[in-house]
């Protein structure tokens, strides 16, 4: 399973006519351990499917011009991440930029003369000096921002195209959008790059040619992610709508929001049923914007009127859209598709025939001859009645249904995660951008586990209310909706209640251990970049705000609340044998939280191992460890199960 390709990135012609796409391969020969990405190619009609760019240097991030004749792309092949063109033909790919830094999100100007590009500040000459002199400290949180540069197509210079820097200063450039002339970008920063400052983003315009900046929507909360209408005349972007309370920014909602683009007076749009949207684009005739959310355990792509009124849900019957990646001007929809017994393929619909079409079999060999385990909707009453909590149940490959079988509860992170319809034939769940958490849920299924991967309170995907119904209490709600969903499981008859094991990753790791000082029912768990001090990871993490958002006060002004909720805290109540799994370059929750867990449950001769993987962030990159970490889980759950 570790074979599973992933693809990313669907992005479609103006014309309609062509998709690219990119599929990003594991290497576990040897010495390699990552995964090399290539941008493929295929026509609408299904009549051409090639590979463009080859190599052992990954391509990612196609974008077509806007006359159809080049794809863009980004690529490391020289070192640091620069800009590429190809023919749709084929042929071999030229570089355009030759930057000291590495080039992040970029954007084709509407008329195609020129393409914008975000890079974070390259390292001066002082600061090489000073590394070569071992004179490189680091300064905590000072950090180096990212602005807006610009290369003119239309005036190659000895095989090369000036570069222009259009923004600078004291702020960090987070996303932009073309104005359909192509005169200004609309762009969204905020103060510094650190992560903690997201909710300070506001939104500016600047000339394209001239560099002028002007202000043009801030609110107190984070305004971002700008996107011109057709006609240039109005900006949609998302916004916390000037959330009052900052220290409940962890369970805001997120609203869809029009501006004038030359400035006025800012109008929310209808609210969505999950208020946490992501922008698609305009519809060709200025009247809508298309956007994507979750809708429980799937994913729902709705209109929002510019006028205010309603939202209105798209027909498009492939509720398993991961990715929607590009909407073009004509209406066309580029995105992937993927369900719990369906490997994840391009599609493509429009607005005016919402049905989905297939355009890839990239896994067709992949999946012949597999036997997957069925996975089933399943939905029970919370214990307090507040709730219907919805999961997904994996059930054992060969089931039979007059025996009783071993369940393990899998936690989503968060606690704004959540378990959606994904093919349950990789070995990993989707994590941060280009890297993935451990689930191998059929590896699970073919050891005889039923897998009960849930959506308590506080996920993503069933609207404010229930997102925020653990503010100030990340436990007992959970911990109680998950309890329910395993007795009903065996008050059925199918679970056996002395062989269940849990697992959890982030906040899912949390959760894991806070449960495992709750009761003793589990017979085994692995907590995998879990929080378990509260205090100590808003000392250490790089979000900070994050806790603190969620239980309304710092820890100094309200240690009680912290201690009660926090697993380390509780730890003497815990006799589940634990494997602890961290990265070593953990940021988000940083390794030092899963070694305090672990060395108090080794004071208290619970069974444990800790185990550390070099170079890995808060979900891991590299395959090798993505495939160990899996299979160590099982081998855990295995052992002190009594199984073999």
């Amino acid at each position: 399973m570790i074979h599973y390709k992933r693809v990313s990135n669907p992005v479609i012609t103006e014309d309609g006519k062509w998709v690219t796409y990119v599929v990003s391969s594991p290497r576990m020969e040897g010495e390699q351990s990552d995964f090399l990405s290539h941008i493929h190619l295929v026509s609408v009609d299904g009549t051409i499917k090639k590979q463009l760019t080859a190599g052992d240097k990954s391509c990612t991030n196609p974008r077509f011009s806007p006359d159809g004749q080049y794809i863009s792309f980004t690529s490391g092949r020289n070192g640091t991440n620069q800009l590429y063109l190809i023919r749709p033909t084929g042929g071999d790919a030229w570089p355009i930029t030759a930057q000291s830094g590495n080039i992040g999100a970029y954007r084709w100007s509407p008329d195609g003369k020129r393409i914008a590009f975000i890079m974070i500040d390259p390292r001066t000459p002082a600061d090489e000096k000073d590394r070569l002199e071992r004179r490189d400290w680091t300064i905590v949180d000072v950090f180096r921002n990212a602005h807006l540069y610009t290369i003119d197509l239309t005036q190659p210079q000895d095989g090369s195209c000036p570069v222009k820097q259009l923004t600078n200063g004291a702020f960090h450039v987070t996303a932009f959008n073309w104005s359909p002339d192509s005169r200004t970008i609309a762009f969204s920063h905020q103060p510094v790059s650190w992560a903690e400052r997201w909710e300070q983003q506001n939104i500016s315009t600047v000339a394209a040619d001239s560099g002028a900046v002007r202000l043009l929507v801030s609110t107190n909360g984070a305004d971002y992610n700008p996107l011109y209408s057709p006609d240039g005349e109005s900006i949609a972007f998302l916004s916390e709508g000037g959330q009052p309370d900052p220290l409940k920014k962890a369970v805001v909602t997120t609203g869809v929001y029009l501006v004038p683009a030359q400035g006025g007076a800012v109008r929310k749009l209808a609210t969505t049923p999950d208020e946490r949207s992501t922008l698609l684009g305009w519809t060709p005739d200025n009247r809508s914007i298309v956007v994507t959310e979750a809708l429980g355990t799937q994913t729902g792509v709705f209109l929002l009127p510019a006028t205010g009124d309603g939202v209105r849900a798209l027909p498009i019957p492939e509720k398993g859209i991961q990715q929607a990646h590009f909407l073009n001007r004509k209406g066309d929809l580029a995105y992937v598709y993927e369900t719990t017994e369906t490997p994840i393929e391009v599609y493509t619909a429009s607005l005016a025939n919402p049905t989905g079409h297939p355009l890839t079999d990239i896994h067709a060999s992949y999946a012949e001859g597999q036997t997957l385990a069925r996975t089933e909707l399943m939905r029970w009453k919370a214990r307090d009645g507040k709730y219907t909590i919805e999961s997904l149940l994996t059930y054992p490959t060969n089931y039979q249904s007059n025996r009783r079988y071993p369940l393990l509860l899998m936690i989503h992170g968060g606690p704004l995660g959540n378990w959606t319809q994904t093919y349950t034939g990789a070995n990993y769940a989707p994590g941060l951008t280009g890297s993935s958490v451990p689930y191998p849920i059929q590896a699970f299924a073919q050891q005889g586990y039923f897998v009960l991967w849930a959506n308590p309170r506080g996920s993503t995907g069933y609207g404010h209310a229930f997102r925020a119904a653990v503010y100030r209490n990340w436990s007992e709600g959970p911990y109680q909706d998950l309890m329910t969903g395993i007795d009903k499981l065996i008050s059925t008859g199918v679970v056996h209640p002395d062989s269940l094991v849990v697992s959890g990753w982030s906040y899912g790791g949390y959760l894991t251990a806070l449960m495992l000082t709750k009761t003793n029912r589990f017979k085994a768990a692995m907590a995998g970049a879990a929080i378990t001090n509260l205090m100590s990871d808003v000392g250490t993490t790089d979000i900070p705000y994050y806790v603190a958002g969620y239980f309304g006060k710092d820890f100094w002004n309200d240690p009680t609340i912290y201690a009660e909720q926090s697993p380390l805290f509780h730890v003497k109540q815990v006799q589940t044998p634990t494997l602890i799994i961290h990265g070593s370059a953990d940021m988000r929750v940083p390794p030092e939280q899963g070694l305090q867990f672990y060395r108090a449950l080794q004071q208290l001769g619970v069974p444990t191992q800790m185990v550390i993987y070099p170079r890995q962030p808060h979900a891991f990159t590299e395959p090798k460890f993505i495939q160990n970490a899996g299979e160590r889980t099982i081998e855990w759950f295995n052992k002190y199960l009594g199984r073999k």
